[in-house]
């Protein structure tokens, strides 16, 4: 694929995950949320990178992992951006024990709309509400994730799969003027 190609394509594909995300937050009154979400994609570090490793039809990162081993990209765009489980990682400076802290609620649910736009992204006409629970029950990694942020995404995303779209986006809202600054919640 020409390099142009692959530019037109990844700001094609960034462009509608954002724009996705951002009409789903706004639905659900995350209003700062939908306009910030994944800004450092638009990064130097993020976004050459995302490009030269373009296909279109699964994350770049994806491939630069399995091109190079790990992802530059993705190390850049985990510590940068509060919806990955993974920023919610962190070693105690003495014992060097590993915390596994619960994700916010507000950063929680914007992970939750971040699966799935980028279901409907690289899914394009094969997606169905169901795909963002199934990938998500497939590939999570338990040992990494806090259990109770696994167990909240993994129950919002069976509620999208048995009640459709609009149900969910109304109940997502529901839950967010509820818990928005909580971290500690029940769902």
């Amino acid at each position: 694929m020409s390099f142009f190609k692959r530019l037109s394509g990844h700001l094609h594909t960034i462009n509608r995950h954002r724009y996705l995300v951002m009409k789903m937050c706004f639905k659900c009154g995350m209003y700062y949320q939908g306009l910030t979400h994944d800004l450092s994609k638009y990064s130097f570090q993020e976004f050459w990178p995302s490009v030269r490793y373009y296909q279109g039809y699964r994350s770049p990162i994806t491939k630069e992992k399995l091109t190079i081993g790990y992802s530059e990209c993705w190390l850049h765009h985990k510590g940068r951006n509060k919806h990955h489980y993974e920023y919610w990682i962190d070693r105690h400076p003495k014992s060097e024990e590993m915390f596994v802290i619960r994700m916010p609620f507000r950063y929680m649910l914007e992970s939750v709309i971040d699966r799935i736009s980028a279901s409907k992204v690289y899914n394009k006409d094969k997606y169905t509400e169901n795909e963002p629970y199934e990938f998500f029950i497939n590939s999570r990694d338990c040992a990494c994730m806090n259990k109770q942020t696994a167990e909240d995404i993994s129950k919002l995303l069976l509620y999208l799969k048995e009640n459709g779209e609009k149900k969910a986006l109304a109940y997502y809202k529901s839950l967010y003027k509820i818990h928005k600054n909580d971290r500690e919640f029940t769902l």
